[in-house]
């Protein structure tokens, strides 16, 4: 396991975003809001570098945006 600070501190960014969007989605019955919410919560805990973590974020909030674009 892997306590490195700037990871830690980091990780709260995508983890607040996907609170965020987790309770939006259960609110509006949303559940490409409320699954990528989830997502965005649980991924840290598999990053174990901060370029993955980027990386991963990235590829969940653009499956995300093209979700919601394709009228999802």
């Amino acid at each position: 396991m892997n306590f490195d600070p700037g990871l830690l501190i980091l990780s709260l960014v995508p983890s607040g975003i996907g609170f965020v969007a987790f309770v939006y989605g259960k609110k509006q019955e949303r559940w490409v809001h409320l699954v990528a919410g989830l997502a965005l919560m649980i991924y840290p805990y598999f990053a174990a570098t901060v370029v993955q973590m980027l990386l991963e974020g990235a590829l969940i909030g653009g499956a995300w945006w093209w979700a919601v674009q394709s009228g999802w």
